[in-house]
């Protein structure tokens, strides 16, 4: 992008008090995911003394920039044609913080990583036995018509089959009518897992299965691809979410915008942030194994396992061998029994070092590691970071 030049004030520099930048922010805040990336942008304007321009809307009640607005900087969530041409005029640095318009070009970009969303909602749905799997997405005008897609291929790599309810299907938006959904979910074999791209569509999905007599989760296991407390809570029964790290978005979509108004040249690629977990809640509160003996001794370890549970001890509890007991968790789950044991323990991890401030050694004795090396090893291995480098990038940042 040319045409804008940049200010003399550097992110190294500490301003004065007349001495700052205007930057809009042009995101809805109407759910959790948009009040926490605008939360984070605040956090960075204070630090960084900018004052921000948050939501102006026009006549027809559409986010915009101001005629004659002083502004350096544009902090956006492109959704439609009209804004990216709208904020494309005012020829300001620009990020957006979405990937819903690919082809714009004239932007930097910082967005949730949706191959790794994917992943975890397709492991999460798999922990649980579920070898049935679809894909609820219909147009509402809030999300890429690729999260459905993306979802849909991480599924059918691995050789499972993934209905899609997409855009095609969903014309109707809003008003989708109940009797569509219900004769496209009779057709697919249950128990389901079912991949909703927002919280929006997931809580309409619910009250669907509600009204035609479908239960959840029995039946339709129903996940979220995206969190917020308010709905997914609200909603019966209560809905799982990946849970996605929002405030880092907030936080590197307001760095590259600094960089861009200091006259560094629009990124080719963009900067992916990773999701954080799987807040589980009723929705996907379901072991679909048909393996009868199996499901007591998966109860056990999801119950057991922060307490220094060893597979030795599942062998002494229940009337199984070892050989049984490793082909049994290979064909229903894809690991081993040790594998599993490690993955609640590590899962159980992520959610102290998110949401206390207990030490690192005290999480992991709370998880059962029979030592914090261990546990540092073991979480790195699985994350790609130490747990205290985690803790620090996510733990004090989560969305409200």
């Amino acid at each position: 992008m040319s045409g804008y030049a940049p200010t003399n004030l550097s992110m190294n520099q500490s301003p004065s008090r007349t001495d700052y930048r205007r930057v809009a922010v042009l995101i809805e805040t109407d759910d959790s995911w948009g009040r926490a990336v605008v939360s984070a942008i605040g956090q960075h304007a204070r630090q960084f003394h900018w004052r921000i321009l948050i939501g102006p809307r026009d006549s027809q009640n559409r986010l915009c920039l101001p005629k004659g607005w002083p502004g350096e900087g544009v902090i956006v969530h492109l959704r439609t044609k009209w804004l990216a041409n709208h904020v494309k005029k005012f020829n300001l640095p620009t990020v957006d913080v979405a990937t819903m318009m690919p082809g714009e070009r004239w932007v930097g970009r910082v967005a949730t990583n949706d191959d790794e969303r994917a992943e975890m909602a397709f492991a999460h749905f798999r922990e649980r036995g579920l070898q049935n799997f679809a894909c609820f997405a219909p147009s509402l005008g809030r999300y890429s018509d690729s999260r459905a897609e993306i979802f849909a291929q991480k599924v059918r790599q691995v050789g499972f089959h993934c209905s899609l309810f997409g855009a095609k299907e969903g014309q109707q938006g809003w008003r989708l009518e109940n009797h569509h959904v219900l004769k496209w979910l009779a057709e697919l074999p249950r128990p389901l897992g079912v991949f909703a791209s927002d919280p929006y569509p997931a809580r309409q999905l619910a009250e669907i299965c509600d009204q035609g007599g479908l239960r959840v989760p029995d039946e339709v296991a129903i996940l979220a691809g995206d969190d917020d407390d308010l709905l997914c809570n609200l909603a019966w029964p209560r809905l799982s979410a990946v849970q996605l790290g929002c405030h880092a978005l907030g936080e590197e979509a307001s760095k590259l915008l600094d960089r861009l108004m200091d006259g560094a040249p629009i990124p080719k690629e963009t900067t992916f942030i990773s999701p954080l977990r799987i807040h589980s809640r009723h929705s996907t509160d379901i072991l679909a194994i048909s393996d009868q003996e199996l499901l007591p001794i998966l109860e056990y370890i999801h119950r057991e396992a922060s307490r220094g549970l060893q597979v030795k001890e599942l062998l002494r509890k229940f009337p199984v061998s070892r050989r049984s007991l490793e082909q049994r968790f290979r064909q229903h789950l894809g690991r081993s029994p040790a594998q599993e044991i490690r993955r609640v323990r590590l899962d159980r991890a992520k959610v102290l070092l998110l949401e206390t401030t207990l030490a690192i050694s005290e999480v992991s004795e709370a998880c059962g590691f029979v030592s914090c090396a261990h546990f540092s090893t073991s979480f790195q291995k699985q994350f790609g970071m130490a747990p205290s480098d985690w803790r620090t990038t996510f733990g004090s940042r989560l969305s409200p």
